[in-house]
């Protein structure tokens, strides 16, 4: 799709609009999660109740549930009711149907009536004691699978007899079945097989219509790809309709996926950087089809989304240029670094993928390994691509006006570009200093080569996913190889599209590449040190993992096993069980191959509770080196022990 000016490309847009035929009802969905009250939607609680009663000691018929709900998502096809509980043990496993539209919380119930003295502690008698009087709850009407079910908060240390007994106080006295959602690993293991019937939080998700992956508006032209390959042109102005998500795409508008995906892959982490919506629902590419080619605008909120026709107000608003970002760079250092030598500041030199190892390398945090490795600064390129005569070229490209305004052409010069780079000459005392370092600090282990541009983690660009890394190198040649590789994915034509989108100079960016010793993982993943789905669900760590290395997560193949960490209560929610065809390991020749192993467990779990917790501080611990900033954190696990192979900024802009 050709790039037009910004003036014509406006007056397009107004005739699309003119032609367009329909408008697109809004569309709901929700990600089905627990209603808690610590976090409800605004105004949940402004209205008056429908019944003056505290509470009622049974429900007969779904009105009378109705009368003492509250609802969540109020007015929408997944609307959540829910009405709180609470036994009473000492009263002969007394049920209390909580009026939920007059009290926000257990305690606030337990108080009024009485049931727990004023002044007394409140939180152990109902959570924490195996002996405790009480065992509080909610009940929920979950949509995804058309059930009621119950469940505990997810901290809360009930024994498998307190489930149990709370399970039949609760179906005695309610019109129609209710099933047991557990809210964490350990609540999961305490009632296996015990007799209870379960709605696991992987299923709801499973069902759901609709998730959020990054939240946001867009406006832009419906493009509907049924299979994304080298022959389909997309455009920076476009809202993109897959039936799945690709390992990588250009910066477009938005993007609609009709397959769940985890909002780790670098795709999201992308939609993030560019501030875009990136959101799953369910057969979207039937949905949307007749929109085709028209423009539209998207409002996808964390529990809906709303398809419209755009305005001329809406296209002019949702294109203005901010100022040209220049990342920083310098070139007077031409020495190989070594990881355990550098700090944070050092990215100027280095790039920030290496100069960040660097950093929690020097910060020993307890029961993580960063592995060893060193950096060929950006001067070596800039020297490589100056003696090679490739900067000419690339001056000339970035001048050339097919180049600029026809991306078929641009793709292909880019990659012309690219083979040049991969059989430039490589300077000879370059290549004894690679060999040598490679040999002498690594051992001649096998060794990962990675990208670490100075145009990634920006204030306002991530450049996640966007460059090349070359696993598992065992050979002299294949080592020289794989750094120009890196060296020419800096030219890649989602990498330069990127660049074009968020402003970020081309005649400013530079390549370091960073040679690690590589890690044969049992086990691999991405986290992120905050809810990528409640920004009010404080210090959460959400974590994706597969069995194998973590490019599985990274390049979204394949669902991951999905986690939540809490450190408030140290619960562990499975949010997605693995759902892996396959796996990667290494091999002998020096690549990734595909494995049929499979770590998981029988119920498809990848990570223990243990192992999920100790992740999860882990990460904690790195965003505290990093000054409490959100991290991106790349993870593998092999020989029992945990490997971090690259940590970054999770830029979120919202």
């Amino acid at each position: 799709m050709m790039r037009i000016s910004k003036n014509n490309y406006l007056k397009a847009i107004g005739l699309m609009l003119l032609t367009a035929s329909c408008l697109l009802p809004t569309a709901y969905g929700q990600m089905s999660r627990k209603p808690s009250p610590t976090r409800e939607p605004e105004g949940v609680m402004d209205k008056k109740p429908d019944s003056k009663k505290n509470s009622l000691l049974k429900i007969a018929s779904r009105e009378e549930f109705d009368t003492i709900a509250r609802v969540y998502h109020q007015d929408t096809p997944y609307a959540l009711p829910h009405t709180m509980f609470a036994i009473d043990r000492r009263a002969k496993n007394k049920i209390y149907f909580v009026n939920s539209q007059k009290y926000r919380f257990h305690k606030d119930f337990l108080l009024a009536t009485l049931l727990i003295p004023r002044g007394a502690d409140v939180f152990k008698p109902i959570y924490i004691d195996e002996d405790r009087r009480f065992i509080v709850g909610t009940i929920a009407w979950q949509s995804p699978v058309e059930k009621f079910t119950w469940e505990l908060w997810e901290g809360d240390l009930a024994t498998a007899e307190h489930i149990k007994l709370a399970n039949e106080a609760i179906n005695k006295s309610f019109f129609a079945g209710v099933s047991y959602k557990p809210n964490s690993l350990r609540q999961e293991d305490v009632s296996e097989n015990i007799g209870v019937e379960r709605v696991l939080q992987n299923e709801l998700n499973k069902n759901q219509a609709y998730l959020a992956l990054n939240t946001g508006t867009a406006v832009g032209r419906i493009h509907v790809i049924d299979k994304l390959d080298d022959t389909v042109e997309i455009g920076d102005n476009e809202i993109l309709v897959l039936k799945e998500l690709p390992p990588s795409l250009p910066p477009v508008r938005g993007v609609i996926v009709a397959q769940p995906s985890s909002p780790l892959s670098h795709i999201n982490i992308l939609a993030k950087g560019w501030n875009i919506p990136n959101v799953y629902i369910k057969d979207a590419d039937k949905l949307f089809r007749e929109y085709d080619t028209f423009v539209y605008k998207l409002d996808a909120g964390l529990t809906k989304y709303d398809l419209t026709r755009a305005s001329i107000d809406d296209i002019k608003t949702r294109f203005k240029s901010p100022d040209q970002q220049i990342p920083p760079v310098n070139l007077g250092v031409k020495t190989l670094g070594a990881l355990r030598q550098m700090r944070k500041k050092d990215s100027i030199i280095y790039g920030s993928k290496s100069a960040n190892l660097g950093e929690m390398l020097n910060a020993r945090v307890a029961n993580v390994i960063v592995p060893d490795g060193f950096s060929i600064p950006f001067y070596w390129y800039d020297a490589f691509i100056k003696s090679n005569g490739i900067d000419a070229t690339i001056e000339e490209l970035l001048d050339n006006n097919d180049f600029i305004h026809n991306p078929k052409f641009r793709k292909q010069k880019l990659e012309d570009l690219r083979n040049t780079i991969q059989n430039g000459k490589f300077d000879d005392n370059l290549r004894r200093q690679v060999i040598q370092k490679w040999k002498v600090q690594l051992g001649g282990r096998p060794v990962f080569v990675r990208s670490s541009s100075n145009s990634e983690d920006l204030p306002n660009f991530s450049g996640a996913g966007l460059y090349s890394s070359v696993p598992n190198v065992v050979k002299e040649e294949e080592l020289i190889k794989a750094v120009k590789k890196v060296w020419g994915s800096l030219w890649k034509f989602e990498a330069y599209e990127a660049r074009v989108r968020n402003y970020v100079s081309q005649t400013d960016v530079y390549m370091a590449a960073l040679v690690q010793v590589g890690i044969d993982m049992t086990k691999g993943g991405v986290m992120i040190t905050k809810d990528p789905f409640d920004d009010e669900n404080k210090n959460a760590v959400y974590i994706s993992a597969v069995c194998g290395h973590n490019s599985k997560v990274v390049d979204n193949s394949g669902l991951p096993e999905q986690i939540m960490y809490n450190p408030k209560s140290n619960s562990v929610i499975v949010m997605t069980l693995s759902d892996q065809k396959n796996s990667l390991e290494f091999d002998d020749s020096g690549d990734l191959r595909v494995t049929s192993d499979k770590c998981a467990n029988a119920q498809k779990r990848v990570l223990t509770d243990l192992q999920a917790r100790g992740l999860a501080r882990t990460a904690i611990n790195i965003r505290r080196i990093f000054g409490k900033k959100e991290q991106d954190i790349e993870w593998g696990i092999m020989n029992g022990r945990v490997y971090i192979v690259q940590a970054r900024p999770y830029n979120d802009k919202k």
